[in-house]
């Protein structure tokens, strides 16, 4: 009973500190830093899987640390939520633009593109969900595909 009550308090503590965003403006500004926001993802992708390493490591001790167990899963839940933030409202809203069917190549690259940002939000969630690195491996993979593609055509 006590464990039960113990992971309803770590659920909706982590589900109340999740709502907190870094949002991008969409006035629209104008100052954008593509290259920064793709490193910003990499090190929230790295800090998920710091955070899943310390919860599995944590959770194998006898005497647990509950303080700290909980400190862990809120840090993994708020990163993976800032890199849903920054793929939806950065880069799907703001960077990556529609593009005329017609125009073949360019309407492919954007259809990878917003396939790879979709995919991202997917594996996001799973790293919120789980302890598996597997979706820090898709992260990872997913990012490197997103950053060669959208970056090819720029330079």
């Amino acid at each position: 009973m006590k464990k039960i009550f113990l992971i309803a308090t770590i659920i909706i503590l982590t589900r109340a500190w999740t709502h907190f965003a870094y949002a991008h403006c969409e006035i629209p500004c104008g100052i954008y830093d593509d290259e920064m926001r793709v490193m910003m993802i990499a090190e929230h992708i790295n800090t998920i899987e710091k955070s899943m390493t310390m919860i599995l490591e944590l959770s194998k001790k006898t005497e647990s640390n509950y303080n700290q167990l909980i400190r862990w899963i809120n840090n993994k839940e708020q990163h993976a939520h800032y890199i849903q933030d920054i793929v939806s409202q950065y880069f799907m809203t703001q960077r990556v633009k529609p593009v005329d069917k017609d125009n073949t190549e360019d309407y492919k690259k954007y259809v990878e593109e917003i396939t790879i940002l979709h995919e991202m939000l997917i594996y996001a969630m799973k790293a919120k969900q789980t302890t598996d690195v597997v979706h820090i491996e898709k992260l990872r993979s997913l990012l490197e595909k997103f950053r060669y593609l959208y970056f090819e055509h720029e330079h």
